[in-house]
């Protein structure tokens, strides 16, 4: 804690003892666009004639520090918007705030070679933290989909993120497990993000502004996860007129709307419903085939400017899922499953500029996710809840030309509780937690090609038995010249939470207590990034994670937790987590390679990746090293889209013109390795003895179980995932609104990709084992259509 403190204080001592000299001054503001009021995350703002410049924040915030009192221009730019030139006067002393609104601009049609677009690209790429990637709303919604639009599906075609299969929206992000994902959404933890079949995730993409994520290497401001941070900011809400987005498919309905409220304020709502209900599971054809399965989500926010330094945000979000399954539908008596869960988020956000140099952040959130889950004849009940509610705070401050400094805190309180009831026993966990953080970052640029941050990370963890952690973070970023740079980062990350993954959706969450130590890992990330022309930029990532504490959940659990005693009615009482987990650590090493096009004929994205992760775990696998389930060695991801209007009229000696209406073209392929799997290393008969008969197997009335011994854990690896999804558009532009009715089509060429292999015995006689295996495939040749209406 002391030594906390003592690094805190050099580094705050360092940057003021270097603060802005007399006829110095800092020129701050907010960059917006022009017609819907909303602030533009990541626009270039830079001072013509100089190297100096910077990025707007993800409140649209800017500042430059440690100017000389002179006149400047602004050169302010964003993808897909005109650019601004904006004179300013430095004063020292006095606030040089501006207000920059920047128009949209046509997507230009012929490919146009423009070195200040490369340069531009070059300080944004330079500008950016290392493993940091950000995708729009309109990016998400231009890859093809399953039913819709899919926010975790879309970052799936990223380098170093892949899927466990077809039917879970789930991400595994270099290595890590999906526990190890950090999701935010307006400031708010979210815990389980994921609706049933993978077909949806929880995030509704229509009312997204920006999507942040950081795959490794991440700040000191970020923390209680291994593996990235997935940070959503939904619209804030059109400032000028109402406007709306409504789309319906052939299994959803979701609309958008966005209003001003007054001069002062906006706001934006969004709200979707599933119909697999009342469509499929009515079919003659499907019938007691498709689930009883429904859920809705929605989401609100409030955006308030209070005055020229001063904005108030207040977000809300919710989500349920409702699932109905008959073992037998044809029987009355039939066993079943009735699942329900779902999500709630709520925040409330002030932002305010203490003056031209420091920026702030003040949060107040609570999150929710609840479980219920009950089989129908047999009395098994479960129920599983995790609350959440967080005060936290980050201060931003341009000290001067080469310091700034981040400072922060967050405070959680979290009561996890999981409770099943089951015929011999009852598990009944019930916790309260505390987890405190604070952190600092410095940023020093002892050159305009040099930039080098340090950070620690002071986390105390209230359980049974406290835990405090300091986690350092670094980073270095060198600029070659005006378009290239490399990186290095890296850093010591905790997690206090740990789950228990099921078949079913929502994954079961516990706590570190004097039973499960805190899970930790070590990031070392190397980029290389160049920007490109023809609007190209180019990204190679090198990494090495490794885990200790990994916490696996015991097979067979129930022979090794250990009973607190009798309920009322005599059931064994379960209230700890001894046993629950095997411990293990492991490693993860990578390269990644992305190839981005932003701009022109054609736009999208090439990536590879090659990782090879690696756990081991005391009494698994005969304590030697082994691949989990989702390991992948190679994955290719290529991501187009285009307008073929663009293409046709060249074709027919035209030029081409935009019109009322346009076709938009989407297409996705990805290859990758197989999953490994665990194949049996032997097969047997067994019987009920001695009464099963006089060989021992199969007469005097006697069950006969075929069994299977596992071989080496996930030594061999299922054949090739290749699937390749396509999105048209035809969007027509009337004078009130826009109509823009679509087709999907996932996995175009109907391949056979293998979910998993089901072995069975097909022998004849007891004397002979001859073993059967199946091929669970995923999802097949799957289309849909729908209808946007945009107003």
């Amino acid at each position: 804690m002391r030594s906390f403190f003592l690094i805190l204080f050099l580094a705050f001592h360092g940057a003021t003892s270097q603060a802005q000299a007399p006829g110095q001054g800092t020129i701050s503001g907010f960059v917006y666009d022009a017609g819907t009021g909303e602030a533009l995350v990541s626009a270039s703002v830079l001072i013509m004639g100089t190297t100096k410049g910077t990025t707007t924040n993800s409140s649209g915030f800017f500042s430059l520090a440690g100017l000389p009192e002179e006149q400047v221009t602004l050169y302010v730019r964003f993808l897909g918007y005109k650019a601004a030139k904006v004179p300013v006067t430095v004063r020292s002393g006095v606030p040089n705030r501006v207000t920059i609104r920047l128009d949209l601009e046509g997507i230009v049609m012929e490919e146009v070679l423009v070195t200040a677009d490369s340069i531009d690209a070059g300080r944004k790429l330079f500008e950016k933290p290392v493993s940091n990637l950000e995708l729009t709303g309109l990016e998400i919604k231009q890859l093809p989909a399953v039913v819709e639009s899919d926010l975790m599906r879309s970052l799936q075609t990223l380098p170093g993120i892949v899927s466990a299969s077809d039917f879970s929206s789930q991400v595994y992000v270099r290595g890590g497990t999906p526990d190890q994902n950090l999701y935010m959404i307006d400031g708010a933890d979210v815990y389980n993000p994921e609706h049933a079949f993978g077909l949806f995730s929880t995030f509704n993409t229509d009312a997204i502004k920006t999507v942040t994520l950081s795959k490794g290497g991440f700040g000191a401001q970020y923390g209680g996860r291994l593996s990235s941070v997935l940070d959503i900011t939904h619209l804030d809400g059109n400032r000028s007129k109402l406007t709306g987005t409504t789309t319906i498919s052939l299994l959803a309905a979701k609309t958008t709307l966005q209003t001003p409220l007054g001069n002062w304020g906006s706001m934006s709502g969004s709200f979707r419903r599933t119909y697999f209900d009342v469509t499929l599971a009515k079919l003659k054809s499907l019938k007691n085939k498709v689930p009883d399965y429904y859920f809705y989500d929605g989401n609100l926010k409030l955006f308030a400017e209070i005055n020229e330094t001063n904005k108030l945000t207040v977000s809300w979000f919710s989500g349920r899922d409702f699932l109905d399954i008959s073992f037998n539908p044809e029987s009355q008596s039939s066993d079943g499953v009735n699942y329900e869960w779902g999500n709630k988020t709520a925040s409330v956000k002030w932002l305010t500029l203490f003056n031209s140099s420091i920026f702030a952040n003040f949060w107040i959130t609570a999150s929710r996710f609840d479980s219920d889950f009950r089989l129908k004849q047999i009395k098994v009940a479960e129920t599983n809840e995790m609350n959440d509610l967080t005060l936290k705070g980050n201060l931003e401050w341009a000290v001067n030309a080469n310091w700034n400094l981040l400072f922060g805190f967050e405070n959680k309180w979290m009561k996890p509780r999981y409770t099943h009831e089951f015929q011999d026993g009852l598990i009944d966990i019930d916790r309260d937690r505390v987890h405190q953080s604070v952190y600092s970052q410095a940023s020093w640029k002892p050159a305009d090609e040099w930039v080098v941050e340090g950070g620690l990370r002071l986390d105390r963890f209230a359980a049974e038995q406290d835990f405090v952690d300091v986690s350092p973070r670094y980073s270095v970023k060198y600029q070659f010249d005006a378009v290239q740079s490399v990186k290095l980062a890296g850093g010591v990350y905790r997690q206090y939470l740990h789950r228990i993954p099921r078949f079913f959706i929502g994954d079961i969450w516990i706590t570190s207590d004097s039973n499960i130590k805190p899970s930790t890992s070590v990031h070392t990330v190397f980029a290389y990034e160049r920007a490109l022309d023809y609007g190209f930029t180019f990204q190679a990532e090198t990494f090495y994670k490794t885990y200790t504490n990994l916490n696996s959940f015991k097979k067979f659990v129930v022979t090794d937790i250990q009973g607190d005693g009798r309920t009322e009615n005599g059931k064994t009482w379960y209230r700890n987590t001894r046993n629950l987990f095997d411990t293990g650590d492991g490693n993860t090493r990578g390269i990644e390679l992305f190839l981005k096009k932003d701009g022109g004929m054609v736009t999208g994205w090439l990536a590879y990746s090659w990782s090879s992760t690696d756990w081991k775990f005391k009494n698994i696998n005969r304590n030697e090293p082994f691949n989990p389930r989702h390991d992948r060695s190679h994955t290719v991801n290529l991501v187009l889209n285009t307008e073929p209007g663009k293409w046709w009229a060249p074709l027919w000696g035209r030029q081409y013109e935009a019109g009322n209406s346009k076709w938009l073209l989407g297409f996705n392929l990805v290859y990758s390795t197989g999953q490994p799997i665990t194949t049996p290393g032997s097969a047997y008969l067994s019987g009920d003895l001695p009464d099963s008969g006089d060989d021992g197997l199969s007469d005097g009335g006697g069950n006969i179980g075929f069994s299977l011994y596992p071989g080496e854990i996930n030594a061999y690896r299922l054949p090739a995932y290749i699937r390749a999804d396509l999105s048209l558009i035809w969007e027509r532009k009337y004078e009130r609104f826009t109509l823009a009715p679509y087709i999907q089509i996932y996995n175009l060429g109907g391949r056979q990709n293998i979910w998993f292999v089901n072995y069975e015995d097909d022998s004849k006689s007891p004397d002979t084992i001859k073993p059967k295996y199946t091929a669970v495939n995923m999802f097949p040749f799957l289309p849909t259509v729908g209808l946007t209406i945009t107003f």
